[in-house]
């Protein structure tokens, strides 16, 4: 008889929706690809996040957290779609941290993420179409559109007295909006572009390009590319070549990768990503060095801070469906409220369980513009001694 009844008491606890529930987040980055030495940095962020609100038990009933990756890529849109598509329709995950590239983003978006009502934030995707694109409320981003990029950039080259430069970029989605963008921004300040030429990436040969590059010539290059694929060809051509001693790199190009594979053979050069100083950095980039990794390499803080919208949108409309919870995520990336950065998520789930507003800072000073894209701020960074050394933020 007693364990007739402890057999009931148990079916209607699991009735009111008390027993934990499993919330799977997918990790949808360029594990393999151009970019893929900063992928696990990303991946790392984002975990950290979802670990965070697993192990404080206070998301909705006491859910868990689980990270399920899948590889975008970056570069193969058919590829990206299908892993975008297995995460939904097999994995069952209830959001997406991800894609990373431009191309591989509105692939998954357009093919997956609208057909079945999935929020996805990418903390990496830059193209300044993707602030255009018809999204039905499921899109995010935490970093900038490269529109800003280019202009922050422009700014950046002519304070240090370059008044000409050659462009390179690689031929998709990222590298031809960063590239445009750039060109009109440098122009309007007084610029002046002396070609602005495609690279495609994979080649292992890129002495014709170089010597385009060369031959327009200019007071630096700007090599609006990836790391590990064509942008460090392109760079190893320049450098082998004498064609240029300065160069200057935007995000897809700063990576420990950079410093590694080219040293002091690119002192002096410099460029910018997206980040942000302050408090929710700091905090965070503590954080990461106590878990293990560097909190420094690019997008990983902002990882971080896509996985925590997600969930606490998640908290605020007390549902893991994210056809629901996406009205929510504007709302506390932008306050008004208490704010929350990074290692105060508990907090932060603990607020909206009492319907109290929160302003969701993180690590990358969260606030959301327009169509659900971060206003963002970069760090500017420099080549000294081999190293690269930040130099201040803007």
């Amino acid at each position: 008889m007693k364990k007739i009844l402890l057999a009931s008491a148990a079916i209607a606890f699991g009735a009111t929706g008390a027993f934990a529930d499993e919330v799977k987040m997918g990790v949808l980055l360029g594990f393999t690809g151009p970019l893929e030495s900063l992928a696990p940095g990303m991946a790392k962020g984002a975990e950290m996040a979802m670990k965070e609100v697993s192990d404080s038990g206070k998301l909705l009933g006491g859910d868990t957290v689980t990270p399920v990756e899948g590889d975008s890529t970056c570069i193969d849109a058919a590829a990206a779609t299908a892993a975008g598509e297995k995460l939904v329709t097999s994995d069952k995950v209830h959001g997406i941290l991800g894609a990373m590239c431009s191309g591989a983003t509105t692939a998954v978006l357009q093919n997956v993420a609208m057909p079945n009502g999935m929020v996805m934030v990418s903390p990496s995707a830059t193209s300044p179409a993707l602030s255009t694109l018809p999204d039905d409320g499921l899109f995010f981003r935490t970093a900038p559109s490269d529109a800003r990029q280019g202009d922050v950039m422009a700014d950046e080259i002519l304070e240090k007295g370059i008044k000409s430069v050659a462009v390179t970029y690689t031929n998709n989605d990222y590298g031809k909006g960063l590239a445009d963008s750039f060109e009109k921004a440098y122009a309007a300040k007084g610029g002046k572009v002396t070609i602005s030429a495609a690279h495609e990436d994979g080649k292992g040969d890129y002495s014709a390009e170089v010597g385009s590059l060369a031959s327009a010539g200019g007071d630096a290059l700007v090599i609006a590319g990836y790391v590990d694929q064509g942008g460090s060809g392109i760079l190893r051509g320049a450098l082998d070549t004498g064609a240029f001693s300065t160069f200057v790199f935007p995000d897809g190009m700063v990576s420990q990768a950079l410093q590694d594979n080219f040293g002091p053979e690119i002192n002096g050069s410099f460029g910018q990503l997206p980040d942000s100083a302050g408090q929710g950095m700091k905090t965070y980039l503590g954080m990461a060095k106590a878990a293990g990794f560097d909190g420094s390499s690019a997008y990983s803080g902002g990882s971080y801070d896509g996985a925590a919208l997600m969930l606490l949108a998640m908290q605020a409309a007390n549902s893991t469906d994210p056809k629901v919870y996406k009205d929510k995520i504007m709302e506390i990336a932008n306050g008004p409220g208490e704010k929350i950065y990074p290692g105060e998520l508990a907090k932060g789930l603990e607020l909206l369980k009492e319907g109290k507003p929160i302003d969701y800072e993180g690590a990358t000073a969260v606030n959301l513009i327009g169509n659900g894209e971060a206003a963002g701020t970069f760090r500017e960074i420099e080549i000294k001694d081999g190293k690269i050394e930040t130099v201040k933020y803007r």
